[in-house]
């Protein structure tokens, strides 16, 4: 089952999603025990990636491209590693919670793109609409569709997330699969 087979959201997911992100934080962070929304939706397969920001930066970011647990424990999971076990950054701290806001993006399943040269890749690529894995023997780099805000140009996009996966930015080969999703996504 694909994140876009979860059905009959109520209104208010985005608000409960961030909710149970928020939830997962606290106890993790504080030790605060508090009782997690709850909702038969939740306990579908589900990817997602939850965002942590501060004063409008990056303070971390984990995700799941792919569906592999339901979906509150896919967003309880995915809050506690952006706080704690993101690399490129310490660890959260509990004093650090109440000035931190969540973002949840919930993943599509991913779609592979065919393409047979970087020219036909790029004329492929939906700008602010498409996030991107890209995956070249061991080398591997995801943007999710938010990424587009800082870099508005499919070349420069395409080019940073070679970057982010450790190659160089002008790499290309033709043996490169790259996969394509959208993301509905909630910030508080």
């Amino acid at each position: 089952m694909g994140v876009t087979e979860i059905e009959d959201h109520p209104e208010g997911r985005g608000t409960t999603l961030l909710a149970l992100a928020r939830s997962s934080l606290e106890e993790a962070l504080a030790g605060e025990s508090s009782s997690p929304p709850e909702a038969d939706w939740l306990e579908q397969p589900g990817a997602c990636f939850v965002t942590l920001k501060q004063e409008g930066r990056l303070r971390g970011c984990i995700g799941s491209i792919h569906v592999h647990r339901t979906l509150a424990e896919d967003v309880r999971e995915n809050a506690r590693a952006a706080a704690l076990r993101d690399p490129r950054f310490s660890p959260l701290s509990a004093d650090e919670l109440g000035r931190t806001s969540i973002e949840v993006s919930l993943l599509s399943p991913l779609e592979p793109i065919e393409f047979t040269s970087e020219e036909d890749l790029l004329a492929q690529i939906r700008p602010a609409i498409d996030g991107l894995v890209l995956e070249y023997q061991e080398y591997r780099g995801t943007f999710l569709p938010a990424v587009w805000e800082s870099l508005p140009r499919p070349t420069e996009f395409l080019r940073q997330l070679k970057r982010k996966a450790g190659l160089e930015t002008d790499f290309w080969s033709p043996e490169m699969k790259i996969w394509r999703f959208t993301v509905d996504h909630w910030s508080e």
